[in-house]
């Protein structure tokens, strides 16, 4: 009987090892998994980062582009009235006069 119980004994303390090594295994696979997935979560927020900066520059060319565009065309714009007015001023100012006269 004695051998039974000391048998029983052995495979309770082997069992008990066996959940304390499981239970470390575990712990250890659980450190490397949150690890894992910081890394993954920092690499993801640098790439998104890096995306949104390229995008955002992409932005800012555009507008600038398109800025640079509209101030050509203003300035072009304001030229071309400027130097309608050099060459017909006289006339403008004859029209103006003639139509407060006629009223």
């Amino acid at each position: 009987m004695d051998s039974v119980i000391d048998k029983l004994t052995e495979i309770e303390v082997a069992a008990s090892a066996i959940v304390s090594h499981a239970e470390k295994e575990k712990e250890e696979l659980d450190r490397e998994f949150e690890e894992r997935r910081k890394e993954f979560d920092r690499e993801l927020e640098e790439k998104t980062n890096e995306k949104i900066k390229k995008i955002q520059e992409e932005l800012e060319r555009d507008k600038k582009t398109m800025l640079d565009g509209q101030e050509s065309a203003s300035s072009d714009l304001i030229m071309s009235l400027q130097d309608e007015y050099e060459t017909r001023h006289t006339e403008y100012a004859k029209e103006i006069l003639q139509r407060i006269t006629e009223v």
